[in-house]
């Protein structure tokens, strides 16, 4: 009896869930497929990733689809990457909530999944390519990824991680 109550009375303790890796607003981010590493928005209102990409050209391969893109960053050296299409995601144009008459215009984008470090940590996530050129960083980190890190942000800090060690 007294191992039946015991066991119980640990099943009763509330779960005790990790804490979240707390950074900054934004970060560096490495992105090991692609060799490089970018300063990123960690943004808690965005649901997804996204990288800036031009020249996107969606392709089948081995019956496959794919993406081919380059990166839309000023250092960008023109370099055509390639990675199988994980599916196409489906976003509300932002200027189009102001309307609320209307129905919001979707933004159809491919997404692949990539690997991101963020500290010493490496996740895969799903990442929409789109050009951010006009935007001063050009990887957004949305809530699902920053899910994947386990991640919470401090808007007041920037860049705790340090420099990506994964």
């Amino acid at each position: 009896m007294k191992p039946l109550l015991a066991l119980l009375s640990l099943l009763a303790l509330p779960a005790m869930a990790a804490e979240p890796t707390l950074y900054g607003r934004y970060e560096n981010i490495a992105l090991p497929e692609i060799g490089e590493t970018l300063k990123a928005k960690m943004d808690t209102g965005a649901y997804t990733a996204s990288l800036s990409a031009k020249d996107i050209e969606q392709f089948t391969r081995d019956g496959e689809d794919w993406v081919r893109f380059r990166l839309a960053t000023k250092d960008a050296d023109g370099k055509v990457y390639e990675h199988r299409l994980a599916r196409i995601s489906k976003i509300k144009n932002r200027a189009d909530e102001e309307d609320e008459g209307d129905a919001p215009e979707l933004s159809r984008r491919p997404v692949v999944d990539l690997e991101l470090c963020l500290g010493d940590v490496k996740r895969t996530v799903e990442v929409n390519l789109v050009d951010r050129s006009s935007f001063n960083y050009p990887l957004l980190v949305g809530a699902k990824a920053l899910r994947e890190f386990k991640a919470a942000v401090n808007p007041a800090k920037k860049f705790t991680a340090g420099k990506p060690d994964c």
